[in-house]
């Protein structure tokens, strides 16, 4: 057996019978089973949103968990899934925890932090990381900074969309796809940023049923819309920057940009992977370990160089090519820092909202 063993996560394994069998195989107990309630199996269990693993195997997670396995011979058992979809199925095994460690995009982090799934840990390293981008009551941290942004097709477009209002043309007809606010953290980001852009959530839903026409249709996970953009199948979609700048080594046509309102600057805002504990964790001791080494000055340098993101330790610059490239990337794009504590109260008044307005 591997010393790392990855299940990812698609939308037909959606029960529980079917993740604890992923773990059965491969470890030869069922996580939250009574032998890994022992406390001595070497293992740890992540459920994370997409972005940060690579197929290819050369991510910052495949990376950084083979780095922690080495070093503590502790193997990690990873299980992806959109944002949202992730802390459901934390909330559906909340009297029988089958993870460790939970990694997702706001809202959801915070949601999860709202429903009592987390407990209080701030890894080794937190005190480097910016205010805004933790939990005061140390339930989560961020590991990966990030911002929210959109993919267009390099080949096909001559040069990127400037505006929302622009994606209204019918040359985007059956070109457009955006991933599923409420299920995806990328499509949440989506109402955060039409709802700043056009000043409120009602031009904000007019404008998105508009933009309907124009829309494929539904994605759980963000990540399999960069792939149909660099093929052409899509002209538009959206993303983060981390997880597309990542892609676009290996998809020559995926340029990344920022929409703006007609008049407007381009915006964005942090959307950064941020990392908690689970509460009754079967292996909290692991979990804790690990959470530290993802804070670790080892694992942050190798954010942008490996992972194409951004440290979340302010005391890590990393000078890198790839730092360079991402730098120039978000000069003159105006960062705004959205109201989570509201955002988190109102977010499925804003997602039915959305359903409404779509007819999704």
């Amino acid at each position: 057996m591997p010393s790392n063993t990855y299940l990812r996560l698609t939308a037909a394994v959606t029960g529980s019978l079917a993740l604890a069998a992923g773990l059965t195989g491969c470890s030869g107990s069922a996580a939250g089973s009574s032998a890994d309630k022992g406390g001595g199996e070497k293992v740890v269990t992540v459920y994370s949103a997409d972005g940060l693993k690579s197929d290819k195997g050369d991510g910052w997670y495949d990376k950084v968990f083979a780095d922690f396995t080495k070093k503590t011979g502790i193997e990690v058992k990873y299980v992806e899934g959109g944002s949202g979809e992730m802390v459901q199925r934390a909330v559906r095994e909340k009297t029988n925890t089958q993870a460790d460690v939970l990694i997702t995009l706001p809202p959801f982090i915070q949601q999860a932090d709202g429903k009592g799934l987390l407990q209080s840990y701030e890894p080794q390293g937190s005190e480097k990381v910016n205010g805004a981008n933790k939990s005061s009551a140390g339930k989560w941290t961020s590991v990966v900074n990030n911002y929210f942004g959109f993919v267009y097709n390099k080949k096909e477009l001559a040069s990127p969309p400037k505006t929302w209002e622009e994606l209204l043309d019918a040359k985007y007809k059956g070109k457009l796809q955006y991933s599923t606010p409420g299920v995806a953290g990328d499509g949440t980001a989506v109402l955060i940023k039409s709802m700043h852009d056009f000043g409120g959530k009602e031009p904000a839903m007019e404008y998105l049923k508009k933009l309907q026409a124009n829309n494929v249709g539904p994605s759980s996970s963000t990540s399999k819309l960069a792939p149909k953009t660099d093929k052409g199948e899509l002209l538009v979609a959206n993303g983060d920057v981390q997880m597309n700048f990542a892609q676009s080594k290996s998809m020559p046509n995926l340029g990344i940009w920022f929409p703006a309102k007609d008049g407007g600057k381009p915006t964005t805002f942090s959307l950064p992977y941020a990392a908690g504990l689970l509460d009754k964790a079967p292996h909290t001791e692991n979990g804790k370990k690990l959470l530290d080494y993802l804070l670790s000055e080892e694992a942050q340098k190798l954010v942008s160089g490996v992972g194409g993101g951004f440290p979340a330790r302010t005391d890590v610059k990393p000078t890198d090519a790839n730092a360079v490239e991402l730098t120039k990337l978000m000069t003159g794009v105006e960062v705004f820092e959205p109201d989570w504590a509201d955002i988190d109260k109102n977010l499925t008044g804003y997602v039915d909202a959305w359903k409404s307005a779509t007819g999704s």
